[in-house]
């Protein structure tokens, strides 16, 4: 009487920041419990950033939906009861109030997340710029050093800004990198 089971994929809330204690619980207990045949991937859907802080370049793992895990199940009670039970974890996520069973995610979507986790080995696209278009900042290094400015506009590509600063009274743009500036406010 061995019947296949067909598994899809569902989201399951939790605290934010909370996710990874809430995966290893889940993992401990699969294998305690024996439901490896019930749930066949715990996924919380991360992207590799690289930031500039202080001049520095640094690389972190980003949570792109935090408080939330995705889950590869075969949905029934004993996996419900098991979700519930798991510390910070507030359950499966229902679309309506009166909803008992989870529905599950579209393939479609499942898709469109596993692909966003993948292509975050992208640098380029990945790359956390701390400042945007209207923030006051101040030039601490180049030729332009203890001008204050506007940024016009940012390229994360090439790690540069363009900057309104005033030159004998004339506002003009000049591009500085990133770690050329900080934050005036």
């Amino acid at each position: 009487m061995s019947k296949e089971l067909t598994h899809d994929w569902y989201v399951v809330r939790c605290f934010s920041s909370h996710e990874k204690k809430v995966k290893e619980f889940l993992e401990r207990e699969i294998e305690e419990q024996g439901l490896e045949d019930k749930i066949s991937e715990i996924l919380i859907p991360t992207e590799t950033v690289v930031e500039i802080r202080a001049g520095k370049k640094r690389t972190r793992e980003k949570n792109f939906f935090p408080g939330y895990i995705l889950l590869n199940t075969h949905y029934d009670e004993e996996v419900n009861n098991l979700i519930q039970s798991a510390p910070s974890c507030l359950g499966f996520l229902k679309v309506g109030k009166n909803e008992t069973v989870p529905t599950p995610l579209k393939e479609h979507e499942v898709k469109r997340i596993i692909g966003r986790v993948q292509d975050s080995g992208d640098e380029a696209r990945n790359i956390e710029i701390p400042y945007s278009e209207g923030d006051l900042v101040k030039v601490i290094s180049g030729p332009f050093k203890d001008f204050d400015g506007t940024v016009q506009e940012v390229n994360p590509e090439k790690l540069k800004l363009r900057v309104m600063v005033s030159i004998f009274g004339r506002k003009t743009p000049v591009e500085v990198d990133v770690n050329q500036v900080e934050s005036a406010t």
